[in-house]
């Protein structure tokens, strides 16, 4: 007897629907074709235990496994819901007519629970796609799933009562979310905020400008001055995430099995901190089994990098390329993977390896050169792909003890929201643009235009420091932002001066004079 059950497989953040076939005949034979890895072949024990520990009695007989398309590599346990359902209905233990009408995705433990399992909710995307009416899942993956509207997701708690279910014998209530509900009560909720944070005004009116426009932003300043600190608030003055954009950053976290149990959409922008001892491939994504990498997980939000020149060279320089292009390709000799990487880039760094080179107190002890090396560990290149680049130093004592709160986040997010605004009308017509981080060459021609006194501001710089002409670029679209943060419609001398002031290491004299100069 042919059986046809149906599941899914992930392909890069995106799934594809299997069609899992079983043919039930004489013999004793257990085979499963059409590319499975080692757990996919293993899934013969875990069913046969599962199938008798839910009291059910396997006839011997031969089971022979297609799972179509045959070119596509079927990876992970969570095949062992639907092959078991699958010999169910095949050996005539059970019937299921609406079998074909439900996809079935679960890993089965011995005793027959079911376990939950990765890359729920593209797979429940892509069922609705292709007209299913359900999907079963387990039941820790269930609000994961009914995060996608017109679609009934059943999350269950072992085989028993997937069998029951489609055999009618049993009713299970739907799981149901609201899903812009629940995304409008939970997209303002921030562990940090910039009101704790004293002193320090120049830093947040640079973070200010960098999330008005999407900007990478680089921090150079002695331990001790607050570069993770104010790092960690930056989420809070972020713009929301649209819908459209919770569900992509979900998805990304969903496959590579980083959301907690029992989570539904994500709303906040994700933050992430990779150690600097990571490896390339952990940052870019793939592996023998390809997953995201950290700068994929960090699609719609903030990838910070802290003591950025200690990550290795090669860790580095792979970010040359989704800096520009937002995506990354991985290729490998058994796939090919594109994954989103529409990341902003956040680091910091000490200005010298003992740390204390611009410190206004403490002397520094590097030897000659030593801080030229230690500047030189990140590329000319990488360093242009940064937009702004600010200097920050200590909060003497007597500020620190007297300083009031400062600014909130909520008052800073509202400008940085104003600002994101206007430039989301001034690209709408532009596709794939939304925010000044993003314009191109040719779009910065056009939307970026200067005046005589401004360009004049702006040539003397450039002669002055050497400036690259990616740097150009970078400080025409910072001036942009800073303009729209003031809501002007041209870009003015003084938009130019502060873009300009945020290029601190194209100046080759950096850390021998004082900021008070820029």
């Amino acid at each position: 007897m042919l059986v046809k059950t149906y599941a899914a497989a992930l392909q890069g953040i995106d799934a594809i629907i299997v069609t899992i076939e079983i043919v039930i005949g004489k013999g004793l034979q257990f085979v499963i074709v059409g590319l499975p890895d080692t757990a996919v072949k293993e899934s013969h024990e875990r069913v046969r235990a599962a199938l008798s520990q839910s009291g059910y009695t396997m006839p011997r007989m031969s089971a022979v496994i297609n799972m179509a398309p045959a070119d596509v590599r079927k990876e992970g346990a969570a095949y062992d819901l639907p092959i078991a359902v699958g010999m169910l209905v095949g050996s005539g233990l059970i019937e299921a007519p609406s079998l074909d009408r439900y996809m079935l995705m679960g890993e089965l433990s011995l005793d027959g629970s079911v376990k939950p399992i990765k890359g729920v909710l593209p797979m429940a995307i892509e069922a609705r796609a292709k007209g299913f009416k359900g999907m079963i899942v387990p039941a820790a993956n269930a609000t994961e799933a009914a995060v996608v509207n017109n679609l009934e997701v059943y999350g269950v708690e072992n085989l028993r009562q997937v069998a029951d279910f489609l055999s009618g014998a049993m009713q299970l209530e739907p799981t149901v979310i609201d899903t812009r509900a629940e995304f409008a009560r939970h997209n303002n909720i921030f562990d940090y905020d910039f009101s704790e944070v004293k002193g320090q005004e120049n830093v947040k009116r640079a973070f200010e400008v960098a999330c008005a426009g999407g900007h990478n932003i680089l921090l150079i300043g002695p331990p001790g001055s607050g570069k993770s600190m104010m790092a960690k608030r930056l989420p809070s003055i972020m713009p929301p995430l649209t819908l459209g954009e919770a569900l992509e950053t979900t998805k990304i976290h969903s496959v590579a099995g980083k959301l907690p149990r029992g989570s539904r959409l994500m709303t906040v922008r994700p933050f992430r901190s990779p150690h600097h001892t990571v490896s390339p491939v952990a940052m870019v994504g793939g592996g023998s089994n390809p997953m995201p990498g950290e700068i994929s997980l960090a699609h719609n939000g903030i990838l910070f990098l802290d003591e950025f020149p200690e990550f290795p060279r090669t860790v580095l320089e792979v970010l040359r390329q989704p800096l520009e292009d937002r995506r990354i390709s991985v290729s490998r000799a058994k796939y090919q993977v594109e994954y989103p990487a529409g990341f902003m880039l956040v680091a910091s760094m000490n200005p010298c390896p003992c740390g204390y080179y611009t410190h206004p107190t403490k002397t520094c002890t590097c030897l000659p050169g030593a801080v030229s090396r230690y500047l030189n560990r990140i590329s000319g290149p990488l360093l242009d792909r940064i937009d702004m680049q600010v200097e920050i130093l200590p909060v003497p004592f007597d500020k620190l003890s007297k300083a009031a709160p400062g600014e909130a986040s909520a008052d800073i997010r509202r400008r940085v929201m104003a600002a994101r605004d206007i430039q989301t009308r001034r690209y709408a017509a532009e596709k794939g643009i939304h925010c000044n981080a993003q314009l191109t060459s040719r779009l910065i021609s056009r939307y970026c235009s200067l005046s005589s006194e401004a360009m004049a501001m702006l040539r003397h710089a450039m002669e002055k420091y050497d400036m690259s002409a990616r740097a150009y670029d970078r400080i025409l679209k910072v001036a942009r932002t800073i303009a729209d943060l003031d809501g002007a419609p041209d870009i003015l001398p003084h938009h130019v001066s502060e873009a300009i002031s945020y290029r601190k290491l194209d100046r080759g004299s950096w850390g021998r004079i004082s900021s008070a100069n820029f």
